[in-house]
């Protein structure tokens, strides 16, 4: 098993939307009509598909589940009391924006043979991998970085996400692959890693500048979770993670899959003056931690939160981001929310409800 250890802050390629992409869908546990009107979060830049159907894990609203009792000593190894919350994206004046970069394509696109690191728990089937795909932290970023690449197919709607890719004419290569099909809640098998540590998909962890936008303009709260990283993970996963990446005990430091939550009483209103730039951004990010959370996706600095690759990331919302306080956070338990451990979908239950 790899050890999936990793730094947060590397510098990412632009996020492309190209014309591209195909592949094979894989089995779904529960799987929407395609006809059926798409509700719930989307993929930025593909309005048809899903970003997993509207009551999936990361979809689901946790401001009402009660704390983990290990919540306090979550906190304390992540050095909570003193530390303050990292976007892991933003403009860069070396060329590319920090962030994670995806690609929107379709059925058109050709396809090629990966070969993997870690086969044994990868998808190998064809991928929309070209020259035309962003790579996280450019094309020439080093090999021992992330270089992850996510693509959707809009014609399918099905997820492709690479870790350490590499593409060339002469065969393409990558630590790790996972597809998922973005209108099924099914997860992937129990111990498989995927392009993240924690066997979970990335792309549904992202903070979107657009849906940001989008939030501020209508009043309509941001509607799914954000991926974000420890430096010490317990060696064990929790729903709906598969995969752990730790050596550590899960009561005292986090395994992945973890949810946290900022508190109903942060001061959102207060967090900032109305006047000021990008206030009003910042208060919707709030408001989605407060109603959606965290979800401990991998190892890496401590409490550093990941957004994609956008150019046009305003530093004056970044710096505002960067004022959030752990403290104010806590681990919840969403164990009750689970339907099935093999489905990412949540079903709220008496005692156990959905915020």
């Amino acid at each position: 098993m790899r050890p999936f250890v990793r730094q947060a802050g590397l510098l990412c390629a632009v996020t492309s939307v190209a014309v591209l992409a195909a592949g094979a869908t894989p089995a779904a546990s529960r799987v929407q009509p395609a006809a059926l009107v798409v509700e719930g979060t989307v993929v930025p830049g593909a309005a048809d598909c899903p970003m997993f159907p509207a009551d999936n894990i990361w979809n689901t609203d946790i401001s009402k589940l009660t704390v983990d009792p290990h919540s306090g000593a979550w906190l304390r190894s992540m050095d909570a009391s003193t530390t303050f919350l990292h976007p892991d994206f933003g403009p860069d004046p070396g060329g590319y924006p920090y962030g994670i970069p995806y690609a929107i394509v379709t059925s058109a696109h050709k396809t090629v043979k990966v070969t993997f690191t870690y086969a044994s728990e990868s998808n190998r089937v064809p991928y929309p991998l070209g020259p035309d795909t962003p790579i996280e932290g450019g094309k020439n970023a080093p090999a021992d970085t992330d270089r992850h690449a996510l693509i959707v197919n809009q014609t399918t709607c099905t997820l492709y996400e690479l870790w350490q890719a590499r593409y060339s004419a002469d065969g393409s290569t990558a630590g790790s692959g996972a597809v998922w099909n973005l209108r099924s809640d099914a997860l992937r098998p129990a111990g498989w890693t995927s392009a993240d540590a924690a066997g979970l998909p990335i792309l549904p962890g992202l903070l979107n500048f657009a849906q940001i936008q989008q939030a501020v303009r209508t009043g309509q709260p941001i509607t799914h979770a954000i991926r974000f990283t420890a430096q010490v993970t317990a060696g064990a996963y929790i729903w709906p993670a598969r995969h752990e990446a730790g050596s550590g005990s899960s009561a005292t430091v986090p395994p992945m899959g973890a949810r946290f939550r900022l508190s109903a009483s942060f001061n959102v209103a207060g967090f900032c003056r109305n006047s000021q730039p990008y206030c009003a951004d910042a208060k919707a990010v709030l408001v989605e931690m407060q109603h959606y959370g965290l979800i401990l996706a991998d190892n890496g600095s401590n409490w550093y939160f990941q957004g994609s690759a956008y150019p046009q990331w305003p530093d004056a919302l970044v710096s505002l981001l960067k004022q959030i306080p752990a403290r104010d956070f806590a681990a919840v338990n969403e164990s009750c929310l689970m339907v099935s451990p093999n489905s990412g979908q949540a079903r709220a239950r008496p005692g156990c409800p959905i915020g």
